[in-house]
């Protein structure tokens, strides 16, 4: 007899339908066919100790288990479930119903518990695409499942709860989970807040600006500044996530198995690796690719500290995914696309001593040696960051100022206010909400300058010998300028603060 279950894998930050048909025959032992990995052969022994726990028995004839599509390599020990059951069914040592009608994945301990799985969020999504009757799987991932609205999610903790539900033996009723909105309410609070942030107006209204339009920045100055304490709490001054947002970014965590809580990520992430980081860990790849530290940041934030610390390969790799938005990995038999929509933050010391331009203390560093610490980042790479910032010490005054600083709920909804000009005028365009998304020919088209703008800018371009791609992401930033002071046209002095901007230019820094 054969019996037909339904698994999945994980392609990228998707899932695929897997056929598990299962066919018992005259022979002895159990072949599994199909290209699969070691894990999924090894369970012959996990699913043999679980039935003889359970008082089944393993059919002393040839098991035969066909993963289909057989040209898809299929990994990891989620597919012990559906082939126990199947053989349970197959053997005809239980009458399991709509075996075929449900999605049913999880990995079994040996005494027949059930373990938590990778990628229960796309699946479900996969199980509401198909139409399935409903997902089977471990109780830790259900809330997960569950945030897929349509769809029956059933908890199993053990692989006699499945039986006793596929037989009509009990009812387990389906898992609810909690609306987008009042998990945003309880989860969305940050503990980082611009009000503890004394002085560094210039770096926080630079900050503003990023955040408004989704531009990347970078900050330069000496040891102790307060570089990375400030990026700390971007965070909490951007809008908060849609549930698409949401979903995408939760998407991500759930395939490599660090979703928190098996919650919906409604934060949006901070991701800050150290600067020995591989260039596999930071874009993603890998023999089984995997997504990198790019991808993990989708939505929200990569703080690079340090940042010509890092491998010079490390951040040209990089060079794509800031245009792009989005990891092509490609392998001989596979190729796969991560998300990789994130805001870069950088940080810097100005030279190897780091007191180059400082106001008290003294540079040691020769000028051809502040230049070649320059040189660690790449030109190409730093046209692609928008805003380059000093960031200067705090002196005593402002240090010990009585004086409040702006919250980071009051320069939230700035930030918000800008956005939703943004959202507007991009909302016929498909994939561009904000203004450091526009590709160049739109960016002529919208950010229109008056004659005496043009000059202004062609004169900077001149003097600070600015490549054309700087010259776009002046512009861009000079459209968010304007959107944050909710002016229609972009005017001289928003062009003007926005030059302001490209401090790092290669023929105005260590000479």
């Amino acid at each position: 007899m054969i019996t037909v279950t339904n698994g999945a894998t994980i392609y990228g930050v998707d899932a695929k339908i897997i056929t598990i048909e299962v066919n018992i025959v005259q022979g002895t032992n159990l072949y599994v066919v199909g290209l699969p990995d070691n894990a999924i052969k090894e369970s012959q022994h996990r699913i043999e100790s679980v039935l003889k726990f359970i008082k089944c028995e393993m059919p002393r004839q040839r098991v035969i288990v066909n993963l289909a599509p057989a040209d898809i390599r299929k990994e990891g020990a989620a597919y012990d479930l559906p082939i126990a059951l199947s053989i349970l069914n197959s053997s005809h040592q239980y009458h399991l119903q709509d075996l075929d009608k449900y999605m049913i994945l999880g990995e079994l301990a040996l005494d027949g518990s059930l373990r938590p799985i990778k990628g229960a969020l796309p699946i479900a999504m996969l199980v509401k695409q198909y139409g399935f009757k409903g997902f089977i799987l471990p109780k830790e991932n259900a809330k997960e499942a569950a945030i897929v609205e349509g769809i029956d999610v059933i908890p199993i903790g053990h692989i006699t709860e499945a039986i006793d539900f596929l037989t009509r033996k009990i009812i387990i009723k389906p898992v609810q989970a909690e609306s987008f909105d009042k998990i945003n309410d309880t989860l969305n609070e940050y503990e980082l807040d611009f009000a503890d942030v004394q002085g560094q107006e210039n770096t926080k209204r630079a900050l503003e600006i990023a955040a408004a339009g989704g531009h990347n920045l970078i900050m330069i100055g000496p040891p102790g500044g307060g570089k990375t304490m400030i990026a700390k709490r971007i965070p909490s001054i951007l809008p908060p996530m849609t549930i698409d947002e949401a979903l995408e970014t939760t998407k991500i965590y759930s395939v490599i198995g660090k979703l928190p809580n098996g919650f919906l990520i409604t934060k949006r992430p901070f991701r800050s690796p150290h600067h020995t980081i591989s260039n596999i860990a930071l874009v993603g790849g890998g023999s089984n690719p995997q997504p990198g530290e790019i991808s993990l940041s989708n939505n929200g934030v990569l703080f690079l500290d340090e940042l010509p610390e890092f491998s010079r390969n490390a951040l040209e790799v990089m060079r794509q995914p800031l245009e792009e938005r989005k990891v092509i990995i490609s392998r001989s038999k596979v190729s796969v696309e991560f998300p990789a929509n994130f805001m870069l933050i950088a940080s810097m010391n100005p030279c190897p001593c780091g007191y180059y331009n400082h106001p008290t203390k003294k540079c040691v560093c020769l000028p051809v040696n502040v230049q070649k610490y320059m040189n660690k980042i790449s030109g190409p790479l730093l046209d692609r960051i928008d805003l380059h910032i000093e960031v200067t010490p705090v002196s005593f005054e402002e240090i010990s100022s009585k004086r409040k600083s702006e919250s980071s709920k009051v320069i939230q909804a700035r930030v918000i206010a800008a956005r939703n000009i943004q959202i507007q005028r991009f909302q016929k365009f498909k994939n561009i909400y904000t203004n450091a998304m526009m590709p160049s020919a739109m960016v002529h088209d919208i950010c229109i300058l008056s004659e005496t703008g043009n000059k202004l800018l062609k004169t900077a371009m001149e003097k600070l010998g600015l490549s054309a791609r700087a010259y776009d992401r002046i512009l861009r930033v000079a459209r968010t300028i304007a959107d944050l002071d909710c002016s229609e046209n972009i005017k001289e002095n928003h062009i003007a603060e926005a030059i302001r901007y490209r401090s790092l230019d290669r023929n105005n820094w260590g000479t």
